[in-house]
């Protein structure tokens, strides 16, 4: 039984090749792409709103909500990138009960693509919320000689956060899969049950911590000056 995604072809022409990560990632992005353009191409604010509109706005009202108790701070410039990453994670692990489908999130590669968006975005955003000198100085707090420790805490938080929604999203692939061969009836649904439980809770998880680590840049020379002042 193969269990990695990435092991999976589906298509290979030379060195060119497609395989089940990047198959079922582009069916995700082709499905939430087409599902926000069939709920906002009639989006109203007067009069009675569809069921989906209403799901779609109690959505980002939750990550509103959600970024501005982590960030205190307004979440307009942060819930494009911050609700993306949440309905990714949180769709490619709900979709796992479709018969046949494979959840990219169960590849290092997925996981590992999307902390490298957030080692990005932490900077890009903390520069432009109080430039590039200011964003840069926070490596050398307290001293200069903090400045390879600090560089080297912002690559394992990278790896970390890849390496925690594989190791989740791998553990209960594996599990089920165990229970399949033993007790193939009842022990299976109930795994599926927790795995979008799971599934769910991991996606929350990554997007805060994404948000924590991008309002941690954003905040540190404000944090500074406050302590200069007094």
């Amino acid at each position: 039984m193969t269990i990695n995604p990435d092991e999976i072809i589906y298509f290979q022409m030379g060195w060119f090749k497609i395989n089940a990560t990047i198959f079922f990632t582009w069916l995700i992005i082709i499905f939430v792409t087409f599902g926000s353009w069939l709920i906002t191409r009639k989006m109203t604010s007067e009069g009675p709103l569809s069921r989906w509109q209403n799901l779609l706005e109690v959505i980002v009202e939750v990550i509103n909500n959600q970024i501005r108790e982590v960030s205190r701070q307004e979440p307009g410039p942060y819930l494009p990138f911050v609700g993306t990453l949440f309905l990714f994670i949180a769709i490619s692990n709900v979709l796992a009960i479709v018969p046949g489908y494979i959840a990219p999130t169960s590849s290092l590669s997925t996981t590992a693509a999307l902390a490298i968006s957030v080692f990005i975005a932490v900077p890009v955003f903390g520069i432009a919320g109080q430039g590039v000198m200011n964003y840069l100085r926070q490596y050398l707090q307290p001293t200069f000689f903090m400045l390879p420790f600090n560089i080297i805490g912002e690559l394992s938080r990278t790896l970390a956060l890849a390496v925690r929604l594989y190791g989740n999203m791998m553990s209960g692939t594996v599990i089920v899969a165990i229970l399949l061969t033993i007790t193939p009836l009842i022990f299976p649904v109930v795994m599926q049950a927790l795995g979008l439980l799971t599934g769910l809770i991991q996606a929350y998880i990554f997007a805060i911590l994404a948000m924590v680590y991008i309002a941690s840049a954003s905040q540190v020379h404000q944090t500074l000056e406050k302590k200069s002042e007094q």
